[in-house]
């Protein structure tokens, strides 16, 4: 009896599984949008990591030693490179210092060319009346005593201060210039067109130690002044100053001649 019950209990069935719980939708949804590691891509994960290793130890071996990979021949090669590359910068620096130069003497010339300009200027002005002038020359004055002293006279006097190189005259108030005249009048001696009288203040800028010596000379100017008769004063001294000045006038007939023309040239 316990056999028949022994072998009826080993007979009998399995209990069945309990059921599985049931899936959400969510739950379906995020295994199917998780990513799924396969042994493939696991292997090409770690190529790449090699790789990309590997590229950048030789990008920094590259940019550390590569002057040291290179051949002879490459070495010398990039020395004249280097070389040529070293003489045009030099050729470019000396052209833009030769340019320099010739900006910094082009504005020399240019500014030399005005000073020179500025004193031909001042020297036609001073020659032409229209500029005050002073320097070392001499003072003289004229007096009359019982006669006249006539315009030759003067004259005279003005052509030897001219002749021992007076470089500007002035007779009281009257600068003096090439074109300036002297004649007499009756009250006494018209310069320009003023009429002046004795005493005859002269103002010459020269060197002294030639103009007195030169009116002074046996039978001169002076001497004709004094056997007039008349008085003269003179002395040197060492500033002079011609503040007379005259304006000139337009030439109303001369114009300047071409240069190089028989004309010119007085031919």
């Amino acid at each position: 009896m316990n056999a028949d019950h022994t072998a009826d209990r080993s007979e009998a069935p399995a209990p069945p599984d309990p059921p599985a719980p049931p899936v959400g939708p969510w739950r379906t949804l995020g295994r199917a949008l998780s990513p799924r590691l396969t042994r493939g891509q696991l292997l090409a994960a770690l190529l790449c990591a090699l790789l990309g290793f590997a590229f950048v130890i030789q990008v920094r071996q590259t940019h550390t030693d590569d002057l040291a990979s290179l051949s002879q021949d490459d070495l010398v090669r990039l020395l004249d490179e280097v070389t040529q590359r070293t003489d045009a910068l030099e050729e470019q620096a000396a052209s833009l210092r030769s340019q320099r130069a010739d900006l910094v003497t082009g504005a020399d010339t240019e500014r030399a060319a005005l000073e020179a300009a500025a004193n031909r200027a001042s020297v036609q002005g001073i020659l032409a009346g229209e500029l005050p002038a002073e320097g070392p020359g001499v003072r003289l004055v004229l007096s009359e005593t019982t006669t006249h002293l006539s315009a030759a006279l003067l004259v005279n006097v003005l052509e030897e201060l001219r002749n021992a190189g007076a470089e500007a005259i002035q007779i009281d108030e009257r600068r003096i210039t090439a074109s300036s005249y002297i004649i007499d009048t009756p009250d006494g001696v018209d310069v320009d067109g003023v009429s002046l009288r004795a005493p005859y203040v002269w103002l010459a800028i020269g060197d002294p130690d030639t103009l007195i010596p030169a009116l002074e000379i046996p039978g001169g100017a002076l001497a004709q002044v004094r056997n007039a008769p008349g008085e003269t004063e003179i002395e040197a001294r060492d500033h002079v100053l011609v503040d007379a000045i005259r304006r000139t006038s337009t030439p109303r007939y001369a114009t300047p001649a071409p240069s190089g023309t028989p004309e010119a040239s007085g031919d």
